[in-house]
């Protein structure tokens, strides 16, 4: 099998290294636009050759990942040198609109949108890890406009890959995220941003940090590049779920200053459960 990636970051380099190991005679291709990331990528081994744009159509399955508003200008053009036969997926963390900009694309059957519910807060190929996709939540959307039999090779990708598949509606795909990935990683980059402005007169703040910092900032680590266009294409239901953040935060304010330890301590319990929550769903997918 012939594979060509678009955009050797992590997530297109984690996906090289993934599909080698269920594939190990395929032939991977990569393409990506700069040089330094194409050139790491061969030194990396995480590609086995590059191939110029034009020549896609001579593969059976493409991969891309770039940011969110890139895939909107390239997707298509990628579709319009394809052959009938290949399958082209993404791994975006914004669905509603790349699906728009594809509805009427004469091989809209060629693309099957997926966001692979995986990645760390490093980029480029040198943060290219294997196992990234293995046991990972897979959320496949508008299935029913992917051509049969490339949505079936798609499937047996993802099922060697053991991925956990969800089926989601574009509009629900990016409502939920905008919850559960999308405000954390606001959330992290906002605590970063206030802790720093404050380090400017308080020069010993980052010395005092634990690692319960550490881990809040983490993803504030993440590449601007690729959450700046995610932010603003999700930007609608980004802005309710902050809102609601800054609504939960302003209560938890008056309830601290008030000295109010009944209701404090009730909050703070009800919120302890997500670690049930979250430890059920681990057992539920079996991971």
């Amino acid at each position: 099998m012939k594979l060509g990636i678009v955009g050797l970051g992590l997530m297109g380099g984690s996906f090289a290294l993934d599909f080698k190991s269920i594939y190990p005679k395929s032939k991977i291709y990569g393409l990506d636009i700069s040089n330094e990331n194409e050139n790491r990528a061969i030194d990396l081994g995480l590609v086995d050759e590059l191939i110029e744009f034009e020549k896609l159509s001579m593969l059976d399955v493409v991969l891309v990942s770039i940011p969110v508003d890139k895939s909107l200008i390239v997707l298509p053009k990628v579709l319009d040198l394809v052959n009938r036969e290949t399958l082209v997926f993404d791994v975006g963390s914004t669905k509603n609109s790349i699906c728009k900009v594809l509805t009427n694309h004469p091989k809209r059957g060629n693309f099957l949108p997926v966001h692979p519910m995986a990645g760390t807060e490093f980029s480029g190929p040198n943060a290219a890890v294997k196992g990234l996709y293995i046991n990972k939540t897979n959320i496949i959307c508008e299935m029913e406009k992917t051509d049969r039999e490339i949505y079936k090779i798609a499937l047996k990708i993802f099922t060697k890959l053991n991925m956990n598949i969800i089926h989601m509606d574009t509009k629900s795909h990016d409502m939920h995220v905008a919850y559960v990935s999308h405000l954390s990683h606001i959330s992290s980059f906002m605590l970063g941003k206030t802790v720093i402005e404050k380090e400017k007169n308080q020069k010993n703040i980052f010395d005092l940090a634990g690692s319960g910092f550490e881990s809040t900032v983490r993803l504030a680590k993440s590449s601007p590049e690729t959450w700046t266009p995610i932010f603003l294409q999700n930007k609608k239901n980004l802005v309710l779920a902050i809102e609601e953040y800054i609504y939960n935060l302003n209560d938890l304010k008056e309830i601290i200053k008030e000295d109010n330890h009944l209701r404090l301590s009730e909050i703070l319990n009800n919120t302890n459960r997500i670690k049930e929550i979250l430890t059920n769903r681990i057992i539920e997918n079996g991971k």
